[in-house]
């Protein structure tokens, strides 16, 4: 493994370092990694080293190659020096991506604390967003984060659909950056379509790091489940931008929204409701919808035994009611529809750009 640390701006003593471990040879599968920007918490006053090289470590037996960033902090934090430290960090990564052996379109962030904002602010705002991000015990409020710099933004007000997908964890009572940071970004996640996973462990302190007694004091009071997030969002990275094949990555498990009513064109996978109401659809949609309300009985029955008594009952809102929140991929499972008139309302959708 070789270690390099670059100065990105010498005045305000911002550097990444970077753990870039070999491929090919004797990891004849493996031509790329994938990548991991952390950025340590310290209340945009300090970068901690407990929350630098301790998660590191996981994420490079994991097999990504790691980069640590150290950001502007002090009287250097004002905004958007952080969010600027962390473009150039990006910036140098894919720059070097061939030398550096790491896939330009899976470089994920890790961000902790005050670190968590500016990986959220990555997530929501950057003009290089991450593939993903994990973010622990962030601080999101607008509130909250103005304690650590009053020029810093609200990163839950900054979601929207081009955010990429988060595992989001933290503690119940952490007494420093309270659950709701954590809980209102990801409420805004969903709203957004967005996809996540989250894990709001019982109890805990703040900045527990990788949870391991080596960082953490093991009379802290910490729940025994926290260190597990550690292997969680590994687990759920691969999910999100694949896991090693041979010489490539695989594909991923997990899409980028739970559905395609956020993507940008129209699919087999935007929900029923939302095509029934997007107008530009109509001309694609009208034919089969008539069809749909004039079998309505026949795919209810088939959906289940509660769709079909529903819509029997209260007739075609009752269908709707149980059909608008399924994809059209699902409902078209349920028809008798010939595979040559599916295709056709597929590529029809597939033309239609999504403007929601």
């Amino acid at each position: 493994m070789n270690i390099e640390k670059i100065i990105l701006n010498a005045e305000r003593n911002v550097t990444l370092t970077a753990y870039i471990q070999e491929t090919e040879g004797r990891f004849d599968y493996i031509e790329k990694r994938p990548g991991m920007l952390i950025i340590p918490g310290g209340g945009y006053q300090y970068c901690s080293e407990r929350e630098a090289d301790p998660p590191a470590m996981a994420f490079l037996k994991a097999g990504f190659q790691v980069f640590i960033l150290q950001y502007s902090i002090g009287r250097d934090a004002g905004w958007p020096n952080p969010l600027n430290d962390y473009e150039a960090a990006m910036e140098l990564i894919q720059s070097k991506a061939e030398e550096w052996k790491v896939y330009k379109d899976k470089i994920a962030v890790l961000g902790f604390s005050a670190g968590g904002h500016l990986a959220a602010c990555a997530a929501t705002m950057a003009k290089h967003r991450p593939a993903a991000a994990v973010l622990g015990y962030a601080v999101t409020l607008g509130d909250m984060v103005k304690h650590c710099e009053e020029t810093a933004p609200d990163a839950v007000l900054a979601v929207d659909r081009h955010t990429c997908p988060c595992f989001v964890f933290a503690t119940r009572d952490d007494s420093v950056v309270p659950v709701e940071n954590s809980l209102n970004f990801v409420s805004a996640l969903a709203k957004n379509g967005v996809s996540f996973e989250t894990h709001i462990y019982a109890y805990g302190p703040h900045g527990f790091s990788t949870g391991d007694t080596s960082v953490q004091y093991k009379d802290s009071h910490l729940c025994s489940r926290a260190p597990r997030w550690t292997e969680d969002s590994i687990a759920w990275l691969r999910d999100v931008i694949g896991d090693f094949g041979d010489k490539a990555m695989t594909a991923p498990a997990c899409p980028k929204h739970v559905t395609g009513d956020y993507d940008d064109f129209l699919s087999l996978e935007c929900t029923l409701g939302y095509l029934r109401n997007y107008e530009k659809a109509s001309p694609v949609m009208k034919p089969f919808l008539k069809w749909l309300e004039e079998n309505r009985q026949q795919v209810a029955d088939h959906i289940g035994p509660a769709a079909g008594e529903i819509t029997r009952r209260e007739g075609i809102e009752g269908f709707w009611l149980m059909t608008d929140k399924r994809t059209l991929r699902e409902i078209l499972g349920n028809t008798d529809l010939s595979l040559e008139d599916q295709e056709s309302l597929r590529k029809g959708l597939e033309k239609i750009e999504n403007c929601p």
